[in-house]
């Protein structure tokens, strides 16, 4: 993708970002308020039915209240009782029904095949004991019921709400019920119409979004070409100094290849076919020979090895960055000569794979510098962590430095690349010089430590 396209792509970016967000917001508040509609609409239906409800039943008993109330207990009052409840009908499918105490079915009028059945353990589909949830409702409730049961008009089940009442002194429970699909039909026709309003509101806005996604992208095909070119520059300066990079590190590990190991390899060959000769000729000194020839593939082995640190540390991966920058301390101690100072409490974090590399990398570049350049006597690394920020500091009393001065006239490689591994995790970086020496602060985030405490200052 050309410069000019990804620049007008962070244009339409947030663009698109603030319509979809404004969709979002309208899309959960539209849902809401037709959720709340839903529920007000049910309440209300269901307030109606309850007191529609309540009428019928009292208009049962009040029916039957001249038997009832007549203080006669015999079978044959019941019988009329029931054969009176058994009449009363209202709707094509609103009917009365009686239970006993323990759940026997005394008059069914709709479905006679229960007429005499211990139905106890009958459930629904969400498994409700509906005929124990009933009796309880009207022995300690408020008589109000929902379950699902068989429509008689339909055939299929369908969610019911009764009401029920008991005639204590038969140890009857009498009721009556509403079946609710109709509050169904409701609700789903409230949620179709809010469902029709979302979708107009969203085509709406994304035609209003279409519109000024055109006019963003109009505008930034007309962006300075001067710009434009200034972009390729700087992407092509950034390419020669990754190139130039490569190609020093690439001289730096030939230099001590050829300079280091081929001359120590090629001493150690002399060394052992001259112990060689030795041998063949009976001197006793060849012993001594071949002992400094061991010598030397030793130093050759270290100097294998050293040229591997440098390249990257074995010990990052296996005990971590603690213990590699003490290793390279250590060395860096003995190499210069100056006294070095080095502090640490990160024995207890997790491995931060590139992070720790990078930390790494960037205190290996500093010390180098100090080396070459400072002309100090004392330095000092203190690495630490504070919640999720690792925060590295890096101090010398050396000569100091002139930043901006050393950017300009050497390229500055070693400082940028620091700053490119600290901006590479999106931390921060700042480097302080002068008369009395240098100090590198830098600070980087750690995603996967416990949040504990704020950013440091």
């Amino acid at each position: 993708m050309q410069l000019k396209y990804k620049m007008v792509a962070l244009g339409l970016l947030p663009l698109l970002l603030a319509v979809a967000a404004v969709c979002l917001v309208v899309l959960e508040q539209s849902q809401r308020l037709g959720e709340q509609q839903a529920r007000l609409l049910e309440h209300s239906i269901l307030g109606s039915k309850k007191t529609e409800l309540r009428n019928y039943v009292e208009m049962g008993v009040s029916a039957i209240q001249p038997l009832y109330g007549s203080g006669r207990d015999d079978e044959d009052t019941k019988a009329k009782v029931l054969a009176l409840l058994a009449s009363l009908n209202f709707g094509s499918d609103g009917y009365f029904f009686v239970y006993d105490q323990h759940g026997r079915n005394l008059m069914h009028p709709r479905q006679p095949e229960l007429v005499g059945r211990d139905l106890w353990q009958l459930t629904d589909g969400t498994g409700l004991l509906v005929i124990q949830a009933l009796l309880g409702s009207a022995r300690e409730g408020d008589g109000f019921q929902r379950y699902g049961w068989q429509k008689p008009s339909s055939g299929q089940m369908a969610e019911k709400l009764a009401y029920v009442t008991q005639l204590q002194r038969w140890g009857w429970v009498l009721g009556t019920g509403l079946y609710l699909d109709d509050v169904d039909a409701a609700l789903a026709q409230v949620r179709h119409d809010v469902a029709a309003g979302i979708r107009t509101t969203l085509l709406a806005s994304a035609g209003v979004a279409l519109v000024a996604v055109l006019l963003v992208f109009a505008g930034g095909l007309t962006l300075n070409v001067s710009e434009h070119r200034l972009a390729d520059r700087k992407l092509k300066q950034l390419t020669q100094r990754l190139i130039t990079s490569q190609e020093e590190e690439r001289s730096r590990l030939s230099r001590e290849l050829h300079d280091g190991i081929s001359q120590l390899l090629v001493s150690i060959k002399f060394q052992f076919e001259l112990a060689s000769r030795e041998l063949g000729a009976g001197k006793s000194n060849a012993g001594e020979t071949l002992r400094e020839g061991t010598q030397r593939l030793a130093a050759a082995i270290g100097e294998i090895r050293r040229i591997s640190h440098d390249l990257h540390p074995s010990l990052l991966d296996t005990l971590g960055l603690p213990a590699a920058l003490g290793q390279l301390v250590e060395e860096f101690r003995q190499r210069s000569g100056l006294d070095v100072d080095y502090r640490q409490t990160l024995d207890d974090s997790p491995a931060g794979g590139d992070m720790d590399v990078a930390l790494f990398r960037i205190v290996q570049e500093a010390l180098t510098n100090i080396e070459r350049h400072a002309a100090a006597r004392r330095v000092v690394i203190d690495l630490q962590r504070r919640g999720r920020w690792i925060c590295l500091t890096v101090h010398d009393d050396g000569r100091g430095f002139d930043t901006g001065q050393v950017e300009r006239l050497s390229g500055g490689i070693g400082l940028r690349n620091i700053r490119e591994r600290v901006e590479l995790f999106g931390g921060r970086c700042a480097i302080q010089s002068g008369p009395g020496g240098t100090t590198l602060d830098v600070v980087l985030l750690r995603s996967d430590l416990p949040a504990d405490e704020e950013s440091p200052t």
